[in-house]
């Protein structure tokens, strides 16, 4: 028989039974799409973290606490120690030991309630000095920044993110107001424009002050959580790179590399970190999601057994009238391959337009310009793991119904 009979008895078995067929494509449907929402979202994250990483400059170091390691679970401990002292950050800033460190800003941060008469709102506090303003670009929306002046004399000025007005002060102006963080209290000199916030640091749900305020009348803590460290050249990189390791490493007491209790990180550095870990993190989630196909497969066979069964006749009767075992195999292979095909091609279409929706909706979410992204490997991914579905639990259903007797099956009721 011609293969475009085939083809033809095929698509009209699966259109006799349409209800049956949508249904058993299901989770295959809802695995591709999940696949494809998964891995749109994690390049969507690699892009806005590489994007405000890249936005810092290639002249920016960070300085943590903390072995160095690549692991995450390392990684997220580092900003728990205490590794990083005044002691080291004066050891920074004098010339004879770092050469080419054009500025360092010191920063130490918590997340806290904070109090405005009876309301209480739940915000990140950030202690920093004032070059951080430069540093991010930041020009106040309402009132000033704090000064030099204020991070020397540990004032109690500070300045709020857009979104800590709106929720905490209303239509208030809050230029003046006094707000309490734990036991102090902190008076408002300026409002934070509203901006993207991303994941480094979103300073429109923030309230900033002198790190030297925050630090030892916030928090009362002996130690810092970063240092940001500015190079005067690019071609100074590595060398400060060392010269930081070195000073450290003195002030420490330590002469074992291996045994560093801090992490001094290039924006390399930086890309490769997140780079590897929303990579691993995206996989690993796909992966989950790719268990739904595996159940969507059996499904499917299972479904092709039943039609096998329902349609003993049929299979008895094409025989009778000289279909060879072949035909019938291709028959009822082709039915579960189109099947598998149509919801793969349907998971595409769903997953891609939940990732476009997804995209907006953490726009909004996070104040920021989260892009969509439509992750091709996925797709074809998708459509190949479907084919390989449809013939993987497609097979066994078919040969059966290819080895029937014709006989017995005309025979069956």
């Amino acid at each position: 028989m011609k293969i475009t009979n085939t083809i033809r008895i095929s698509l009209a078995g699966l259109k006799a039974n349409k209800l049956r067929s949508a249904l058993t494509i299901l989770g295959i449907v809802i695995g591709i799409t999940s696949i494809i929402l998964v891995v749109s979202i994690g390049n969507g994250a690699q892009g806005l973290i590489l994007g405000e990483i890249q936005s810092m400059g290639s002249r920016t170091l960070t300085v943590e606490p903390g072995k160095p390691s690549g692991g995450l679970s390392d990684s997220m401990m580092t900003f728990f120690q205490q590794s990083l002292k005044e002691n080291d950050l004066e050891s920074l800033k004098k010339k004879a030991n770092v050469p080419h460190l054009q500025s360092i800003i010191p920063i130490v941060f918590t997340s806290d309630n904070i109090n405005f008469g009876n309301e209480v709102l739940s915000a990140t506090i950030l202690g920093s000095s004032e070059k951080i303003f430069d540093f991010y670009k930041i020009i106040p929306a309402e009132g000033s920044l704090f000064t030099e002046d204020d991070v020397k004399g540990k004032t109690d000025n500070c300045v709020i993110g857009s979104k800590i007005k709106e929720k905490l002060f209303g239509n208030i102006d809050p230029v003046g107001q006094k707000i309490r963080v734990k036991n102090k209290t902190l008076r408002i000199v300026g409002v934070l424009p509203e901006k993207g916030g991303g994941f480094s640091f979103n300073y429109n749900s923030a309230i900033m002050a002198p790190y030297t305020t925050i630090k030892d009348y916030v928090l009362s803590q002996k130690y810092y959580n970063e240092f940001i460290v500015e190079v005067d050249q690019d071609k100074y990189i590595d060398q400060t790179v060392q010269d930081i390791q070195i000073t450290l490493r003195n002030n420490h007491n330590i002469t074992d590399p291996e045994k560093d209790d801090f992490n001094v990180q290039t924006q390399k550095d930086l890309m490769k970190t997140v780079g590897t870990v929303t990579t691993v993190m995206t996989l690993f989630l796909a992966l989950v999601a790719a268990i739904s196909l595996l159940v969507g497969g059996v499904g499917i066979m299972n479904v092709m057994f039943i039609s096998v069964t329902e349609r003993t006749k049929e299979i008895g009767l094409r025989k009778a009238l000289g279909a060879t075992n072949s035909d019938i195999l291709n028959q009822f292979l082709f039915e579960a391959i189109y099947l598998t095909l149509a919801g793969g091609l349907l998971g595409i279409l769903f997953g891609s337009l939940f990732s476009y929706v997804a995209s907006i909706g953490l726009s909004q979410a996070l104040s920021s310009n989260w892009a969509f992204s439509f992750p091709i490997s996925a797709a074809l991914m998708g459509i190949g793991v479907s084919a390989f579905i449809g013939v993987v639990f497609g097979i066994y259903p078919a040969y059966s119904a290819s080895k029937k007797n014709p006989i017995e099956a005309l025979r069956y009721e």
